[in-house]
């Protein structure tokens, strides 16, 4: 008969995605982890086949932290606006986690369409605070979503590089600008239309 877990799942992902949380991916071993539980490592064994598993699931219990702070959004308005604040000020308060979920090196090739379903909830959400507030169909409120994610996840990435350092004013002003730019883009009907061409450069740019 298999010993009893010591600890349940539950309470070793607990344990693991604070570690990662103060010190990355990179610091969870199973001794430090048998050491936060108060335990030597071998406990974490009878509910995990390996470290492995563990850290995937890590990996899911980091987006779900990421989700529920990201959906506190939802009660703002604008509410997409409030999105890629609340996605920044993550960055801000676990660097780590974000790096995880956002900054893992990745060697499959892969799109957007591909990053859009591992945000899950959040991109959902999105989708439907963008057509419900701007009027926008399908592929605009995706387009608009696209851009102004990829905008804001670099400044996240910055963020949680410690490169620089922005505060709520600056990012807020930032998102306003490239969000008003984007609208301005689709307000025009010029999106993905293969007829406007860049404008030529002059001397004099």
């Amino acid at each position: 008969m298999p010993p009893k877990p010591k600890f349940t799942r539950e309470e070793v992902i607990a344990a693991a995605l604070e570690i990662v949380s103060e010190k990355g991916m990179e610091a969870l071993t199973s001794r430090d982890l048998g050491a936060r539980l108060g335990s030597s490592a071998r406990p974490i064994f009878t509910v995990f086949q390996n470290m492995e598993e563990l850290q995937q699931e890590v990996r899911i219990a980091a987006m779900k932290r990421f989700e529920a702070f990201s959906e506190k959004a939802i009660h703002y308005t604008p509410a997409f606006k409030q999105f890629g604040m609340q996605t920044i000020l993550f960055a801000m308060e676990e660097p780590k986690l974000y790096q995880l979920l956002f900054m893992t090196e990745n060697t499959v090739h892969r799109n957007f369409d591909d990053v859009f379903e591992d945000l899950g909830e959040t991109a959902v959400v999105c989708m439907d605070v963008i057509q419900k507030d701007y009027g926008l169909n399908a592929q605009e409120a995706k387009a608009l979503f696209q851009q102004v994610w990829i905008y804001t996840f670099g400044i996240g990435a910055l963020c949680a590089a410690h490169v620089c350092h922005f505060t709520e004013e600056e990012i807020n002003e930032l998102l306003g600008q490239d969000f008003t730019a984007m609208m301005l883009l689709i307000r025009s009907g010029q999106l993905n239309d293969p007829t406007v061409q860049p404008h030529p450069k002059t001397e004099n740019d």
